[in-house]
């Protein structure tokens, strides 16, 4: 009986308490999809009539946005040099290219929503690779897919999202003019890379002064360590509009003083250096970054684009990264007062080198 009693009470106490619930076997039905719900635009012709003007108003929006970032590189030259130009530049053609294409991914987004077919659709994978009857099916499926667009169909939104497409493209071409500037009469060499950096405005007895505020240079002065950031002293009379950048970038140098006996002179270029100083282009010969860090230690400059390296002991010849050639080296001496002056022009052309050079 005792073992009656306690099964009994056992049982009693693993049913479930009233309000608990229980667990069935039962699976989860698939609820199915909602009912579908139709937009304004199926349910009223006028509706989609002005869903269709504004997507194909948008696209030829983006052409206007296209042509006027092309006026606006006319309008706002960079090559007059004023600092006013080159910010109206920037700022008009980006305002047109981000309007240009922001249009037209307006245009398509509301063109999908409000035009395009909503319906949905259940397609079942096939195991095996597809069969003349369901490649005849796949083609019927892009009849299909041009018809639900619209876009055979809608000739306004077609041609004018051709027209927005083709029209992005060309603010870019147009930019890639200033790449190559073209000769004139004022300027012969002006679309000439090899002739342009072949030659600077170093000249015989002009003083090196300190960038950018153009102080001349004594020897003197130039402390064991050094590494001054130096330009033709003529180039702070110049202004913008008279070229000064286009200048500054080929004729900046870089000018360092080491111990004598540290240098590793070639016979041809004993004479280019004064006491210990030497003095290099800033313009890394890879692709053309200023090589403005200086190692005191080491003697190297490094070019912090690419990584390349330079050792100023001797003739800032190339001991690591992609640069192709040294340095050039601009020759230097003293005048009678005491300034360190140039003996000429570089002997070779600054710049990267992936230019054609004589």
């Amino acid at each position: 009986m005792a073992n009656d009693d306690d099964s009994k009470a056992l049982d009693r106490a693993y049913q479930p308490s009233p309000g608990l619930g229980v667990a069935v076997s039962d699976p989860v039905q698939n609820p199915g999809l909602p009912p579908h719900r139709e937009r304004m635009t199926d349910k009223d012709p006028k509706a989609m009539k002005a869903a269709v003007r504004t997507v194909y108003t948008l696209f030829y929006l983006s052409v206007a946005g296209s042509i006027w970032a092309v006026a606006a590189y006319m309008l706002f030259p960079i090559e007059s040099g004023a600092l006013i130009d080159v910010r109206h530049n920037n700022m008009f053609i980006g305002i047109g290219i981000a309007f240009a294409l922001l249009a037209i991914g307006i245009g398509a987004i509301h063109w999908s929503k409000a035009i395009m077919s909503d319906k949905e659709y259940i397609e079942e994978r096939h195991p095996t690779r597809g069969k003349d009857a369901t490649r005849e099916a796949a083609i019927k499926a892009f009849a299909d897919a041009n018809e639900e667009s619209g876009f055979g169909r809608r000739t306004m939104i077609r041609n004018s999202l051709i027209a927005a497409l083709v029209a992005s493209v060309v603010p870019g071409i147009t930019l890639f003019r200033g790449l190559a500037p073209f000769n004139t009469p004022e300027n012969p060499i002006a679309g000439d890379p090899v002739a342009l950096l072949s030659h600077t405005m170093w000249r015989e007895g002009m003083r090196l002064a300190r960038d950018p505020d153009g102080t001349p240079i004594r020897a003197a002065d130039v402390q064991l360590g050094n590494a001054v950031h130096v330009i033709p002293e003529p180039l702070s009379e110049l202004s913008h509009h008279d070229g000064y950048l286009e200048e500054k970038a080929k004729a900046i140098v870089l000018l360092m003083r080491l111990r004598p006996e540290q240098l590793i002179e070639s016979e041809e270029r004993k004479s280019w250096s004064y006491d210990g100083i030497v003095a290099y282009s800033k313009v890394c010969t890879h692709v053309g970054c200023p090589v403005a860090l200086y190692e005191q230690q080491t003697h190297h400059l490094l070019c912090p684009c690419h990584q390349s390296q330079f050792d100023v002991t001797e003739h800032a010849k190339v001991i690591f990264g992609p640069a192709a050639r040294p340095l050039p080296q601009l020759p230097i001496a003293v005048d009678d007062e005491g300034y360190l002056v140039a003996q000429s022009d570089f002997h070779e052309p600054v710049g990267p080198s992936f230019w054609e050079r004589h």
